[in-house]
């Protein structure tokens, strides 16, 4: 299996912050305004907005526009290839990185 190493690690990057992963949580219900959402938690719009452009910029949420107001959602389809990804990173599988390593002969991985 090709692995996007970098897409995986922009994810959990972005999944590290605690405030993120409960955006994630409060966005499992289903589609959300930005005010909505603001209400939970003890920070600016800014922040915010920060927060909302990190985790749209790794595809896990999507967001539209209702006259002013912006409505977020959570990308159900990313969210699931995200985490086969990290399965398939921690899984031992017949075409994993590590089957392409001589460890016997000491050479280096390709």
């Amino acid at each position: 299996m090709n692995q996007n190493y970098e897409e995986s690690s922009k994810i959990l990057k972005a999944l590290a912050d605690p405030n993120r992963l409960k955006i994630i949580d409060i966005l499992s219900c289903g589609e959300e305004c930005a005010c909505t959402i603001l209400e939970k938690f003890d920070f600016t719009q800014p922040t915010l907005s920060h927060h909302m452009k990190i985790l749209m910029e790794c595809g896990l949420v999507t967001s539209r526009k209702e006259g002013t107001w912006t409505k977020y959602s959570l990308d159900i389809a990313q969210a699931n290839r995200s985490i086969l990804a990290l399965m398939q990173i921690i899984t031992p599988t017949e075409d994993c990185i590590c089957k392409s390593c001589n460890h016997e002969k000491n050479t280096e991985c390709k």
